[in-house]
Order: C-alpha cells, then sequence, then structure tokens
C-alpha cells in the first residue's frame, strides 16, 4: 500500500470550524489509517520471517508511536466535535422553544386580534422572527413547520384583509412557489453530491413551506405539482443510497468468500510437513490479502466482525507457520551433525592411493549425502561447499594420477588397433575347429591389452565387436551349432568390452524375458487344448498345437543353455 500521510490528513481535517460535517471524512480516514498499519505491520512481519529463514535479523520498525500520535489527534477531535454536537442540540432545543413560542403567539393572534392592522402587523413581527430563527431538531422540523404552516394558512383564510392586497399576495405566493417547484425540477437534473442534493431539497422544502397560501383554486394543482417534484429527488436520492447498499453487501459477499477460503487453508496447517508447502499456503494467503486490499468496504457492523475473523486467521496461519520453522531447527541441526560426519569421513579418506576402492567410498558417501536431505538455508550450502571441497581433493589427486598413464594408454590404444587390424585382415582356416581356436586366441590377446583412452574406448571396442562377428558369421556351421558357436563368439566379444559388467547383466535379463514370455505362450497353449472338442478336426488341431508346444519348449532350452555359458559377474 502506497504510504498516505494520515497525520497531515486528519489535522486539516480536524481545523475546519464545523466539525460535525466532516465526520464522515474522518471516520473513513480513520479506517484508512488502520487498514494501513495492519498491512504494513503484515509485510514486517513476512520480511522477518524471511530473514530469519535466511539467518539475519532486521530492525522492526516503531508502528506505536505513529499510531499513538493518530489517535490522539482522533480523540481530541472525537472530543471537540461532542461538544460541537451538544452546542448545536442545546442551540437546536432553545430555537425549538421560540419557534413554539411564536406559534402560541400566532394562535393568540388567530382567536383573540380583531383590529386587521395590529393583527397584520403581529403576523409580520412573528413571521420575520420565525424566519432569523436557526435549525431546531430534526424530528420536530416537520411536524412544527407544518403546525406553523397550517396557523398562517388558518390566518391569512380568517382575518379580513383588503381584498387587493390578498390578491396581491396570493399571486406573489404562487409565482414564489412555482419558482420553488422550478427549481425543484432543475435539481432534479443536476449530478450533485448526494449529501448537497439533500442539503438543496431541505432549503427549497423550508422556502415553500414559509411562502404564504395561494388562491384555493390554484392551490391543489400547484401541490400535486409540488409533491412530484420532491418525490422524484426522494427517489433519486434513495436509488443512490440502495445503490451504495447492494454495493456494500456485495463487498461483504466477496469478503466472506476470501474467509471461507483462508478457512479451509488454515484448516489444513496440520496436513503441512514441508517448507516448500508452507511457501506455497503463505503465497495464497498473501494473494488473498491482495484481493481483500482491493474490495471496498461492506456495512459497517459486519464490515468490523468479517475483518476480525479475516485477521485472526491470518495471524493464526503465520502463527502456525513460525511454530513449524522453529521444530526445522532441531531437524535441521540433526541433518546438519549427519553431514558434518560425512564430510569428516570424506576427509579421512580422500589421501588414499587406492583409486577404485577411494571412488566407490566417495560415490557411496555421495549418495548418502542426497539421501540425507537438506540441513536448512542456514546451514545447506556451506557444509555443500565443505563436502565438495573434501571430495574435490581426492578427484584431482585420481586426475593427476592418471594424466601420468596417458602414454601408456595411448600404446594400449595402438596395440588394440593393431589387433582389430589383423582379424579384419585374417582368413580364417577351412578346420572349423581350427578357426574357433584362432578366433578364441585373437580375442584373449585383445583382452590382455590393459585401458585405453576413456574417449577412444566405445569406438575400439564397437570395432573390434564388428570384426569378430564378421568372423564368426562368416564360419561354415550347422543351425544348431552355429547359433551356439556364435553366441559363444557374442559372449567373448562382450568379456573384452570396458562395459563387460553392465553388458553382461542386459544379456542375462534379455535371455530370462524371452524365456518368461514363451512360457507364458505354453501356458496359454495348453489352456487352449481342454477346451477343443473331440473330433476328426479338433483332433488335428490338438496335434498342431502340441507340436508348437513342443518347439517353444525347445526354445526355452536353447536360451537356458545360453544363459548357462554366461560367466557369473
Amino acid at each position: 500500500m502506497e504510504h498516505l500521510n494520515f497525520q497531515e490528513q486528519l489535522e486539516s481535517l480536524v481545523k475546519a470550524e464545523d466539525l460535525i460535517s466532516v465526520g464522515r471524512e474522518v471516520s473513513a480516514l480513520k479506517v484508512q489509517f488502520d487498514d494501513y498499519l495492519l498491512e504494513a505491520e503484515r509485510v514486517q512481519q513476512i520480511k522477518e520471517l524471511e530473514a530469519q529463514e535466511r539467518g539475519e535479523t532486521i530492525e522492526s520498525p516503531d508502528f506505536k508511536s505513529e499510531k499513538e500520535a493518530f489517535y490522539l489527534v482522533y480523540k481530541s477531535f472525537q472530543e471537540s466535535r461532542k461538544k460541537q454536537i451538544e452546542v448545536k442540540s442545546a442551540l437546536e432545543n432553545e430555537n425549538l422553544k421560540q419557534k413554539r413560542a411564536l406559534i402560541n403567539r400566532l394562535k393568540e393572534v388567530i382567536e383573540g386580534e380583531e383590529n386587521i392592522s395590529l393583527a397584520f402587523n403581529s403576523y409580520k413581527e412573528i413571521h420575520e422572527t420565525w424566519k432569523k430563527i436557526g435549525e431546531i431538531p430534526r424530528e420536530k422540523r416537520d411536524e412544527t413547520q407544518k403546525e406553523y404552516s397550517r396557523l398562517l394558512e388558518i390566518f391569512f383564510y380568517n382575518i379580513k384583509i383588503y381584498r387587493e392586497l390578498k390578491d396581491h399576495d396570493y399571486k406573489r405566493n404562487y409565482q414564489l412557489k412555482e419558482d420553488v417547484i422550478f427549481r425543484l425540477k432543475q435539481l432534479r437534473t443536476k449530478n450533485l453530491p448526494v449529501r448537497d442534493l439533500e442539503a438543496s431539497l431541505r432549503n427549497l422544502q423550508d422556502e415553500w413551506e414559509e411562502i404564504g397560501p395561494v388562491n384555493n383554486d390554484d392551490w391543489e394543482a400547484l401541490k400535486k405539482n409540488y409533491w412530484e417534484s420532491v418525490k422524484s429527488l426522494y427517489e433519486k436520492i434513495n436509488v443512490h443510497y440502495e445503490e451504495q447498499r447492494n454495493v456494500l453487501v456485495e463487498n461483504l459477499n466477496k469478503k466472506k468468500n476470501l474467509v471461507e477460503a483462508l478457512q479451509k487453508i488454515v484448516a489444513e496447517v496440520n496436513t503441512l510437513e514441508k517448507s516448500k508447502e508452507w511457501d506455497q499456503k503463505s503465497n495464497e494467503i498473501i494473494a488473498i490479502q491482495e484481493q481483500w486490499k482491493q474490495i471496498g468496504f461492506g456495512p459497517k457492523k459486519e464490515n468490523d466482525l468479517i475483518w476480525k475473523e479475516f485477521r485472526s486467521l491470518c495471524d493464526s496461519f503465520f502463527e502456525a507457520k513460525k511454530n513449524f520453522n522453529k521444530s526445522l531447527d532441531s531437524v535441521y541441526k540433526q541433518i546438519a551433525d549427519k553431514k558434518r560426519a560425512l564430510i569428516t569421513e570424506v576427509q579421512e579418506i580422500n589421501g588414499s592411493n587406492d583409486w577404485k576402492k577411494t571412488a566407490d567410498r566417495i560415490v557411496f558417501l555421495q549418495k548418502k549425502w542426497k539421501e540425507t536431505g537438506s540441513a536448512g538455508p542456514r546451514n545447506e550450502n556451506k557444509l555443500w561447499s565443505e563436502f565438495r571441497a573434501a571430495c574435490d581433493v581426492f578427484y584431482n589427486s585420481r586426475d593427476k594420477h592418471f594424466e601420468a598413464q596417458e602414454s601408456e594408454l595411448a600404446g594400449n590404444l595402438n596395440l588394440k588397433l593393431d589387433i582389430i587390424t589383423e582379424i579384419e585382415n585374417y582368413t580364417l582356416p577351412e578346420d572349423k575347429n581350427d578357426a574357433l581356436t584362432e578366433l578364441k586366441s585373437l580375442n584373449d590377446r585383445f583382452q590382455a591389452i590393459g585401458f585405453v583412452p576413456s574417449k577412444n574406448r566405445n569406438e575400439v571396442f564397437a570395432r573390434f565387436k564388428k570384426a569378430m562377428d564378421d568372423k564368426y558369421a562368416s564360419l561354415k556351421l550347422e543351425a544348431n551349432e552355429k547359433e551356439m558357436i556364435l553366441y559363444k563368439g557374442k559372449v567373448e566379444t562382450l568379456l573384452a568390452s570396458p562395459d563387460r559388467t553392465k553388458l553382461l547383466s542386459q544379456e542375462r535379463f534379455e535371455l530370462k524375458k524371452q524365456m518368461d514370455v514363451l512360457n507364458k505362450e505354453i501356458i496359454q497353449m495348453e489352456t487352449n487344448l481342454s477346451f477343443f472338442a473331440r473330433s476328426k478336426g479338433a483332433e488335428q488341431l490338438r496335434k498342431d498345437v502340441e507340436k508348437k508346444i513342443e518347439g517353444t519348449k525347445e526354445k526355452i532350452n536353447g536360451l537356458k543353455r545360453k544363459l548357462s555359458s554366461l560367466p557369473n559377474e
């Protein structure tokens, strides 16, 4: 929320001479000030929580002094306004007494004064005095004015004045009343604030009542025109207030929907187990708070109640989140201790030159590090830096060691390439046993050579495998015999791979998978046999299926022989 200088606005309003008229503006400013403080406190609360998660502390602004300064002026305004209201009430009551006295005096003139001139002079004195008297209590205004107007009408009808004067006054009063009606109709088309419209309407009604009587023949039509104009204005005023009430009710319903959404979130706090879940719910609540700020006021009483409930739910959630974060501290500490133990173990072994064993152990510790979980935003990055640095000590030493072996690896590469070229150019003997012996010898020689550079490893093995596969494929063998010999050749080729363990495991899995599929086919075919009817056509079909079953079993036996030929690694 944009920071507004509420103090200056309040002090500006309370300088008004008529504090009664600015009461609504001051009340609205107070509500805005309370909303501003709540939002500022909420934002500060979130900043403190975020800082706490980062292990930082921030300075909390002092909202108390700002609130006390504002309410000091506000309390002074209320007291001053109350005094003005009391003074106004006393003055209105005194004005009422004066008008009642004038009414009684007018009654006496009507009932007892026979002298037309004196009666008329008394009326003028009473009427002039009446107009000078200020406002009276609102609840007495219509009653008092109507009684006075009624007496005026009686006075003008009962006293015998000169006809010329009476006709003149009737005509003038008619014109004045017509003018009031004209201004009432103009007022209907003006786009004025409702408060100004009500004040103008009240003044015109007072002016109408103060105008004397008109000719009886004109009165009914004039009165009808007048009340239609007044009624039209009141309808316009009532429409405005009805729209305002509808807006207030709509705003209240929107706020109730947000409270329901908050209640659902707060009801789920016991199910939240991770910081990520709490943060997600926090973002949802902040979004709801933003929506709340966009909604206007509701009916005052209900608005205060729904606001208290809304604020209570927000406070409840963030208090629960605060307690959750506190409970995480002990969990983070336990995880941090476990990770420090892992760092210590790596530091104890990172100087070893048993490269394979130590590398395997470090990989295991790295996996364990991941499984241990996070030690919290305050510790995790620092501990990870220490752990990685301890691992890097070993890996750097190992890299230096193997750099020294690069020349040896390059020599091995040349030796293996020579053997591959020899295989590719080799002409197999006619005797298949001699050929197999020679191929096995070439394979053994290839395997006996040490490692090659890692960047050439896959390329070299692929070329070696192709050369061997081509030679085995060129052997003149019987079908069954050829299958097993080729398979043994394939296995021997796999053994020459640097990834031999992985490749043999994949081969073993694939053989078992094929056996499983064939066994399922046998079960299905045997199940189908039980449904064949005993007939000539069915018997032939049965024999065909049984033959297929035997063939499938033979395939399974072949796969079993291949599986048994794989070395256990």
